[in-house]
């Protein structure tokens, strides 16, 4: 009979035990665990201290009895493997029962984990510095939070660990300060994105100190000072190191196992270590990167049950190979979920890797079905079209995304695969065109050279503002609420009419809000001659990652006091803006306010991530109070309280901010096109207009008048050529015809098409907004006259008026546009 010894317990020990003893009854089977538990869910230690998992007992997977039990396995606690001699077959244990002792064995299993890294920092020895290993560290650590739930913690370190003890420490009450030294947390994720989470992490009130490490611990009275590079101190109560870990094989040195530089225990494909009865596997083995090749560890717990199973394979006869890690994860971050698989870009340019990577921005289902989420999806691959790796960031669906990435790249798949899987699809779950299948059509797009997308950091490296130009191709609302320095200012639904306003001598830079109208604006002016790039991730993108990272405190400022009578509450109306893209919100915030009363409140909720600062530049512009926002599980909910002013010294106040209470600037269009995506164009504007509380006036002349005609009304007495005008010309906005593409009517049906399925009003309901927020709908007299078309058969609600009013109304406006 064969004997096996296995050196620690958790994820690897206790799976190989469990699947040796199934592979053969006869084997003796002995695991040494250095402390109390064999088998515990380490990855669920932040959750108790959080009280998300109540029950102490919930983390403690199995005891020695139950797998004496079970398995007829000796399990021996508070047993230390203290040295191994490898050509002798021999373990020393140090145990807390028996003494010292030597243990032999036929085959040995080395599984001892990780320790916490622990610097040679001055102080690090404190009482008050605590680490995160195992039950005994949370212990500790929820000892000292509960003591006082309002007190202060300090976390040093941005990784997994580090994120979710934070996290978990703020959901208790407490003050919460995380420390990372390099620029950015979270190593898995390129910078992009982990910018991105550390925004939530401060959006929820954790103070983050970034690219500042730790140079010194001192107690002072009953408080820990952490003094950083910077020559900051930051205080607390206690401290959680969460700075890393470090193999836990020094007990190796002499054995004559083989170590890697860095101490971790070195394997081939079958676990074995250089000696072939000896096997290693877990956080302190070195196994195969899947993807390169090359060499790596992963402490991941995914991966280290796989290496126990084909341990326990290899030791029962079955010749097992472990093909190698890719490094799946993921993260709870709030109501944010991170994650990420395979490479991230600069792992793979690292590698010398020929590298491209893009960006979109996805909802996590149908967009008119209630709740859509958006999510922010980096996909990476190489020019031979092979999936390298991929990070997603969301409220739901991250999982089900990076599942299918992570199964790509495991079968060594590639963008044109993204772009062929027939994944599950109803409107509560995903879309027709996945995000899996979405992200693969962009990455095609760009090695098929239907566009060159480039990322902000290609952007800001090589643009050069004589020679090139930025270009922004979003609607005027969306530029009000923000855009990037120098661009030109062209909406894609006037580029074709406008191209000519560019310099077809000079490279122009692409951005919408997402990346998808910047595609279409590229494949339109390459076409006609133009050379482009397109921003991949779009403006969203660009203001997660430029916008200053500033922690609370250090933004707090007093409330404004204001009169009793001028706060005095009003009525509170709940708007429902989920499922709308921009400047969908926007315009329905505008429409509410507009039937409330001053004082009155609105309470808006909102799935378009953009619009948690699109709210703010609006309140701003517009003299309305912002009360409160803030993002609840993938929504935005903001609070809005009608404009209330004061005269003081004959000057307009605003009691949100003391500042000038904002003017109204009107605008004037002359709408002479009956053309489709002008009309489109025509009250996208208008109502982006109107949003921000500017007063708009539509003068439709000649053909434009036929938008406004309805589609059924009672017969009109007409002549002859009256009736033959109005045979030929189209009957409303239904009928309406595309500019440059109507192929006999199937291209307004494309259009169509398309904006409902991105979930953008249609034109007729554009129109409806417009005139319920106040815009001036007029019809030419002359032109009606001459065409033969009658007041009756154009939309309630439409004014007549000439060319005198128009003028008049342009007078008043500081910007009169023709379409």
């Amino acid at each position: 009979m064969s004997k096996t010894i296995i050196i620690g317990g958790v994820a690897v020990g206790a799976t190989v035990a469990a699947r040796l003893r199934r592979m053969d009854e006869n084997m003796e089977i002995v695991v040494f665990e250095k402390g109390e538990y064999i088998s515990f869910a380490n990855c669920g230690l932040p959750y108790h201290i959080g009280e998300v998992i109540k029950e102490r007992d919930a983390l403690i997977l199995q005891t020695p009895q139950a797998m004496k039990d079970r398995f007829n396995l000796d399990v021996r606690v508070f047993s230390e493997v203290t040295s191994v001699d490898a050509e002798n077959r021999t373990v020393t244990v140090s145990s807390k029962d028996r003494g010292t002792y030597e243990e032999s064995f036929d085959y040995l299993v080395i599984s001892p984990g990780a320790k916490p890294l622990k610097p040679g920092i001055i102080g690090i020895d404190s009482e008050k510095v605590m680490s995160l290993r195992d039950i005994r560290d949370m212990d500790r650590i929820k000892k000292a939070a509960d003591g006082d739930l309002k007190g202060e913690a300090i976390v040093i370190g941005g990784g997994f660990i580090g994120v979710e003890t934070a996290e978990n420490l703020l959901e208790r009450g407490l003050k919460v300060s995380l420390v990372e030294a390099a620029p950015h947390i979270l190593a898995p994720f390129d910078s992009e994105m982990s910018i991105i989470v550390e925004n939530e992490l401060m959006d929820r009130g954790i103070s983050l100190y970034l690219k500042d490490g730790v140079c010194e611990f001192k107690e002072v009275d009953d408080k820990i000072k952490v003094v950083l590079g910077s020559g900051r101190v930051v205080t607390g109560d206690f401290v959680v190191s969460a700075i890393g870990v470090t193999p836990d094989t020094a007990f190796l040195k002499d054995s004559g196992i083989a170590l890697g530089q860095r101490g971790h225990i070195l394997t081939d494909g079958s676990l074995r270590t250089n000696y072939p009865y000896i096997f290693a596997a877990g956080d302190a083995a070195e196994i195969t990167d899947y993807i390169t090749g090359g060499r790596t560890a992963i402490p991941l717990a995914g991966p280290a049950n796989r290496q126990g199973r084909i341990i326990a394979d290899n030791i029962a006869g079955k010749d097992r190979i472990y093909k190698g890690a890719i490094g799946t994860s993921i993260l709870k971050v709030f109501d944010m979920t991170a994650s990420s698989t395979g490479m991230n870009e600069r792992m793979a340019l690292r590698n010398g890797m020929d590298v491209q990577s893009i960006f979109i921005h996805p909802n996590n289902h149908a967009g008119y079905y209630p709740g859509a989420t958006q999510m922010t999806i980096k996909l990476v691959f190489d020019k031979s079209r092979k999936v390298l790796g991929a990070q997603a960031l969301g409220y739901e669906g991250v999982d089900k995304f990076i599942d299918v990435i992570a199964t790509v790249i495991k079968y060594k798949g590639t963008i044109d695969d993204l772009t062929e899987l027939e994944l599950a699809y109803a409107p509560p779950f995903s879309s027709g065109k996945s995000p899996v299948n979405m992200a693969g059509f962009v990455a095609e797009n760009t090695l098929d050279g239907l566009v060159d997308n480039v990322s902000f950091d290609d952007y800001e490296k090589n643009f050069d503002k004589e020679s090139m130009i930025l270009l922004d191709v979003r609607d005027e609302v969306e530029v009000l609420n923000g855009s990037m320095e120098g661009r030109v200012h062209i909406p894609l639904n006037s580029l074709r009419d406008r191209m000519n306003e560019l310099d077809k001598d000079k490279l122009i830079y692409i951005y919408c809000q997402v990346g998808l109208r910047g595609y279409i604006a590229s494949r339109l002016l390459n076409q006609y001659g133009y050379k482009t790039k397109n921003i991949t991730g779009g403006y969203k993108l660009y203001n997660a990652i430029t916008k200053p990272q500033v922690n609370k405190e250090e933004t707090a400022t007093e409330p404004v006091t204001v009169k009793e009578e001028i706060l005095s509450s009003g009525d509170i109306v709940d708007l429902d803006a989920t499922g709308l893209c921009c400047p969908g919100p926007l315009m329905r915030v505008k429409s509410t306010m507009d039937t409330v009363n001053t004082g009155d409140v609105v309470n808006i909720t909102a799935s378009d991530m953009g619009f948690y600062e699109d709210i703010r530049a609006w309140a701003r512009r517009t003299g309305n109070e912002l009360l409160s926002v803030n993002k609840d599980k993938g929504l935005i909910k903001a609070s809005v309280r009608k404009g209330i002013s004061v005269k003081e010294d004959d000057t307009a106040v605003s009691c949100a901010n003391n500042a000038p209470a904002v003017q109204k600037e009107n605008m004037t269009m002359v709408v002479f096109s009956g053309d489709l995506d002008k009309a489109i164009a025509s009250f996208i504007i208008a109502n982006g207009a109107a949003s921000m509380d500017k007063k708009v006036t539509l003068f439709f002349t000649f053909w434009g008048i036929n938008i406004l005609r309805k589609e059924t009304h009672a017969p009109v007495q007409k002549n002859f050529i009256e009736k033959m005008f109005g045979f030929m010309m189209p009957k409303g906005s239904k009928k309406l015809g595309l500019s440059n593409m109507n192929m006999a009517g199937m291209g307004p049906k494309m259009i169509r098409s398309i904006m409902k399925k991105k979930n953008v009003q249609s034109l007729e309901e554009l129109i409806k907004a417009a005139m319920d927020s106040g815009v001036e709908i007029v019809a030419c007299q002359m032109s009606m006259d001459l065409l033969g078309i009658k007041e009756e058969e154009l939309l309630d609600g439409v004014k007549f008026g000439g060319v005198g009013y128009m003028l008049a109304e342009s007078d008043d406006s500081n910007a009169t546009l023709f379409i």
